[in-house]
């Protein structure tokens, strides 16, 4: 069934009430936003709510495109001793969504707790991805083949597509945030021009060593930032101690509104496989990025102005959260990252 088909037999008229599911990860929200973008574009005077977890709500907040964030702690619900806080939290959620009065609602998340959030909207028009995991298809009544080896953001914008919204070009908007951008801008007539190191990721198996990084960075023109979360102070101090003064650390010392304004200025990025390096790409800020077990073609650096570093052996990708020797990250060296960030600089191949 084309798209235009699809649609007049499942959206009647211009929706005017939408709910976008989409959660997390950081990264992850950062590709939706070409769909928001598209979505906005194509429905100007609708209303369009987003659930977002906590502590990702700076990526939206006093976003223009959005009406309203609803915030869940989903990392919460994991924990068994809050079973009975977790049922009650979901029934008000639901209950919430429910009465939104929703005619559309759009799963990107794809997951048994997003497409049940899709089902209590009581949207006339429940749309995900056919290979949508843990049985969340089967609360759609419209479903749209995404692809398996196709990047995120060309992904969502299949189901803008199908609800006849193409995507002139592709754009990140990223609300502005008047106070962080005010200290980025301080931070920037301070040292100049820089680069923005991500030493951190979500899995370990992504994480490229810490020492390789700074020695990297060590023998660049410019200075660095590290940035990560609390989790990553660490991390980020062995960055420090390899780059020999040329960086400094913000680990734990930003909000995701203060890291989405670092990134905006940074001349070129130095990352992991990590949502800091999706949001550096968005603003078209050139990227280095060292993967190993997960794809480039999937989750990479969207543009293309991006490199990226990997040692070719055979095993990767893997897809594997854990590795007792992870040799695909190992074997990328810091000379390799240093001659790519050259380039990307515009200071050539060096010795």
């Amino acid at each position: 069934m084309s798209h235009e088909s699809a649609r007049g037999k499942f959206l009647k008229r211009p929706p005017e009430k939408i709910l976008i599911i989409k959660p997390s990860s950081l990264g992850d929200v950062v590709h939706s936003l070409p769909f928001l973008n598209a979505i906005r574009t194509c429905f100007p005077k609708a209303g369009i709510d987003w659930v977002i977890a906590k502590g990702l709500e700076g990526l939206l907040e006093g976003h223009p495109m959005v009406d309203r964030l609803i915030v869940i702690d989903k990392d919460r619900w994991k924990k068994i001793s809050r079973a009975s806080s977790t049922l009650r939290e979901l029934r008000d959620l639901f209950g919430q969504v429910g009465r939104g009065k929703y005619d559309l609602a759009i799963d990107l998340q794809g997951l048994l707790r997003s497409g049940l959030i899709a089902m209590a909207s009581r949207a006339s028009v429940r749309i995900g991805f056919s290979e949508a995991r843990e049985g969340s298809r089967l609360f759609y009544n419209w479903k749209v083949s995404g692809g398996r080896n196709v990047h995120a953001v060309d992904r969502y914008l299949k189901i803008a597509a199908a609800l006849g919204c193409e995507a002139v070009d592709t754009r990140f908007p990223f609300p502005h945030a008047v106070t962080a951008a005010g200290e980025a801008e301080k931070l920037r007539r301070e040292i100049g021009e820089y680069v923005v190191v991500v030493p951190g990721a979500r899995w370990e198996t992504k994480i490229w060593p810490a020492e390789y990084f700074g020695q990297a960075v060590a023998r660049l023109p410019l200075r660095s930032i590290v940035v990560g979360s609390a989790s990553d102070i660490g991390i980020s101090g062995r960055v420090v101690a390899a780059s020999g003064g040329k960086a400094f650390s913000l680990a734990g010392k930003t909000d995701v509104s203060g890291l989405i304004e670092i990134m905006r200025g940074a001349r070129l990025a130095i990352s992991n496989d990590s949502g800091p390096m999706h949001i550096a790409a968005a603003f078209g800020v050139p990227v280095v990025a060292v993967f190993g077990p997960t794809s480039a073609e999937r989750t990479g650096p969207y543009g293309r102005r991006n490199v990226i570093v990997r040692s070719g052996l055979p095993c990767a990708p893997c897809f594997r959260k854990k590795c007792g020797d992870p040799k695909c990250m190992k074997q990328v060296s810091p000379e390799d990252v240093f001659r790519r960030a050259m380039e990307l600089l515009g200071g050539g191949r060096s010795s």
